[in-house]
């Protein structure tokens, strides 16, 4: 590689690399994300999200499957999560005026107040696809009439090399638990926080490392051109993985003379650590934060300038004193001192570029160096095997 695989000054000339990735601002359409956790949609509940504009509403019939729809009575637009009514199975009525609609078709099965109207069975309103599997809830959102592809090429692949393997989304051995926070910042940003192998003095002197003893480098410099894998399975998911895992592709930088002050702490670095980025918008970091471990990380975009964050830590299920064990990590240690402490280090990065990318035309005017050579690598990538772009739900006309 050479010294700076980056001009300085080009960077408007390098963002037409990946145009339709700075396209993306409100997030790709036509992919599935996670909507809510599983635990939070009771029976007859209903649970109101925003992906990419699109207002949905999940909620739960008696047999306990989920469905999606608009998060808008076609009457009047008011929301229908501000006010849940589920008074027959299988339904949700709009608390305003009684609009009732099927959570399966969206038809219009009855207004209350009305029951003779000429309306019902001649409206609905819009369904969105929904799977349930790892604790979470997912939904397909985007063009109504595109093709719903099956939820497996928008996660990530399957881990099975040793000693790497760790717990896929769809084993269904496998147990999760995690938070979802509303977060300022750009979707795009979170995602390439997440991958950036060069933002690692964030977590310097985070306690998980500390308390782990484990190594964490002030950087990772990459050594050859595809010391980034991009990966594209056919009828599969697509990402770029950092393949910390090959000494000849990534070479962890422990100190810098002209900072002497500053050494990377701890003695622990496992072989088995790497961390990917999968279209649409999902981190997988394998064995973390320790080993048998994964975290998935989701940035689902809700509009142009906030995001979704989801944060989970997966597990193989085993015995129910391994699953207490578990239980008893996550509240304790991985959750507090990972999802949280750690984590919140990255939030504060994010939120404070943001403002560089929605002010200051970021995405032309950045000084790219070798630290962003995997970042660059997502940009492409994503560029390419996006299925479309969510756009402003702005309906004012001038």
């Amino acid at each position: 590689m050479s010294q700076n695989v980056y001009e300085v000054g080009k960077a408007s000339q390098l963002s037409r690399q990946y145009g339709p990735y700075v396209q993306a601002d409100w997030g790709y359409a036509n992919h599935w994300y996670p909507g809510v956790f599983s635990d939070e949609v009771a029976e007859r509940g209903v649970v109101g999200i925003t992906i990419g504009g699109h207002d949905i509403a999940i909620s739960r019939d008696q047999n306990g499957k989920a469905w999606a729809l608009s998060d808008r009575c076609i009457h009047k637009g008011v929301k229908l999560s501000l006010k849940p009514m589920c008074f027959a199975d299988g339904t949700i009525t709009c608390w305003y005026h009684g609009y009732t609609y099927n959570l399966e078709s969206g038809n219009l099965d009855t207004i209350v107040g009305s029951p003779d109207d000429k309306l019902i069975d001649n409206a609905r309103t819009r369904t969105y696809p929904t799977e349930e599997f790892a604790g979470i809830i997912w939904v397909f959102v985007g063009d109504e009439d595109y093709p719903t592809p099956p939820i497996s090429t928008d996660l990530p692949i399957k881990v099975t090399d040793k000693p790497n393997a760790i717990p896929h989304l769809q084993d269904p051995r496998i147990i999760t638990r995690g938070i979802r926070r509303k977060l300022y910042g750009n979707w795009r940003l979170a995602v390439e926080n997440g991958l950036d192998p060069g933002h690692l003095l964030v977590h310097w002197d985070n306690q998980i490392i500390v308390a782990l003893d484990r190594a964490m480098p002030l950087g990772m410099k990459a050594l050859k051109e595809d010391a980034t894998e991009l990966l594209d399975f056919e009828d599969g998911p697509k990402g770029v993985m950092n393949r910390y895992d090959l000494p000849d592709n990534y070479a962890p930088v422990f100190e810098n003379p002209k900072v002497p002050d500053i050494k990377a702490r701890g003695k622990w670095m496992p072989e088995i650590f790497r961390v990917s980025a999968w279209v649409p918008a999902t981190l997988m970091v394998e064995n973390w934060p320790i080993p048998d471990y994964a975290q998935y990380e989701f940035y689902v975009p809700i509009d142009d300038h906030n995001h979704m964050y989801f944060e989970v830590i997966a597990y193989w299920g085993g015995t129910p004193d391994q699953d207490k064990e578990f239980d008893m990590k996550y509240e304790h240690f991985f959750k507090p001192l990972g999802l949280l402490d750690f984590n919140n280090n990255d939030i504060m990065a994010r939120e404070a570029t943001e403002e560089f990318y929605e002010k200051r035309d970021g995405w032309n005017n950045e000084q790219l160096s070798d630290l962003d050579f995997s970042v660059v690598a997502w940009r492409k990538h994503a560029s390419k095997y996006g299925r479309g772009f969510f756009e402003s739900p702005d309906f004012d006309e001038e």
